[in-house]
């Protein structure tokens, strides 16, 4: 069997880390192992951290709804049960833009939570 030499690859690999490690500070940008270290430890803090901003975008949208739930004489627990008992599926997302922008849509969206927890 051929003989395989690895220098172009090899070269290509450490390149590529070292590529994502510039910017750091002192030998995490300029040695391949611990370079290679620090890449691995930002990129596993990066993936929890699109995770967490999920999270904490939902937070955001919850604390919005329930503000502006409020200034209409309404729990957000109250107005959510409302809302799915009378059939309208809109998400957290459009419920707080709702909140923030259209508030007069919203009030209306409150109405009709009212009536249906109510009954």
């Amino acid at each position: 069997m051929a003989r395989v030499k690895r220098a172009v690859n090899a070269h290509k690999k450490r390149r590529k880390v070292l590529k994502l490690a510039k910017g750091y500070w002192g030998a995490k940008s300029k040695q391949y192992k611990i370079a290679k270290q620090a890449v691995m430890k930002a990129m596993a803090s990066a993936y929890k951290g699109r995770k967490l901003k999920k999270r904490d975008m939902r937070k955001l949208w919850i604390i919005r709804i329930n503000a502006e739930a409020r200034q209409n004489g309404i729990s957000y627990s109250r107005f959510m049960d409302g809302l799915r008992q009378s059939g309208i599926e809109l998400n957290r997302k459009v419920l707080a833009d709702m909140a923030v922008n259209d508030k007069e849509a919203f009030k209306k969206l409150a109405e009709t939570a009212k009536k249906k927890a109510q009954a």
